[in-house]
């Protein structure tokens, strides 16, 4: 599933390309996990409409969502992207004909912008301002960004001092700190020395500490790296990412731990894969 550096890879693949194009026209496939027109009243058509001739104005991300802001008539007009399970963008003045698994695509006056989705589970939405209620809900539970200033450690430490879960499904849960995934929350685990499966109010603020600069370093190495291609992901240039080439402990089960030579274990939370040491993470 493409987490936030992969996320933010494709976003830094197109974003520039995309600026100032104008919308000629758009093209809605097979539904995905929620219809492009979702709470509007004229539904997909409506969108279609309020879309064509837009002008872009750029490309954000928040989160595991990508947010193209557009303006028509001087009045905004916004596309919320998730890339799903298996999704992944192209974005190019000139594609190949679209195959089965193309569900979304925007033709613009500088190329086209393309959602390929296997499994489906990506979505595409329209709307006409971060205050409409689709996005609201989507974006307004959304905790701070790691790789920004936003994310301290010592409201970090307050916001973990109230989870008695354990400390992966709260990083999974994206609500005190966003888009750090399945892989990544294992990795930053592994980088702090943790066990998965401690109570995240247990955690010191040393550790804490710890955990919190190891999530912005696992974040921005696999950033650095493209991210990760495990099936098929790639970027909107069609390039993969390198970051699994590196990983301490995500797939490694049973292989030797790179730092003490213990085999990596792997376990099931909450119906993911979790890897880590049991030696290097208490």
């Amino acid at each position: 599933m493409p987490e936030l550096p992969e996320v933010e890879v494709t976003r830094l693949s197109f974003a520039s390309r995309i600026a100032g194009a104008r919308v000629l026209d758009v093209h809605v496939g097979k539904p995905l996990r929620w219809p492009f027109g979702v709470g509007l009243a004229g539904a997909a058509q409506e969108a279609v409409d309020a879309l064509s001739g837009a002008v872009v104005q750029g490309v954000r991300r928040r989160g595991k969502y990508l947010l193209i802001d557009t303006l028509k008539d001087a009045k905004p007009r916004l596309l919320i992207i998730h890339l799903g399970m298996s999704g992944s963008l192209l974005f190019s003045p000139r594609l190949p004909a679209a195959g089965k698994h193309d569900h979304f695509s925007l033709l613009t006056s500088q190329g086209e912008l393309r959602l390929n989705d296997p499994r489906r589970f990506g979505a595409v939405i329209f709307a006409y301002s971060e205050n409409d209620s689709w996005p609201r809900k989507l974006l307004a539970g959304l905790g701070v960004e790691p790789l920004t200033d936003d994310f301290q450690s010592e409201p970090f430490h307050a916001a973990l001092k109230k989870r008695s879960a354990p400390i992966k499904q709260v990083l999974l849960a994206g609500d005190i700190v966003v888009g750090v995934g399945n892989i990544y929350a294992s990795e930053a685990l592994f980088l702090a020395g943790i066990r998965p499966t401690l109570a995240a109010s247990k955690l010191s603020k040393p550790r804490v500490f710890k955990l919190h600069q190891a999530v912005k370093t696992v974040l921005q190495a696999a950033l650095d790296k493209g991210g990760s291609t495990l099936r098929d992901f790639s970027s909107a240039t069609g390039e993969g990412g390198y970051f699994q080439l590196e990983a301490n402990v995500y797939g490694r089960e049973k292989e030797p731990c790179r730092a003490c030579a213990a085999p990596i274990k792997m376990i099931r939370q909450g119906q993911r894969s979790t890897f880590y040491c049991s030696v290097c993470q208490k």
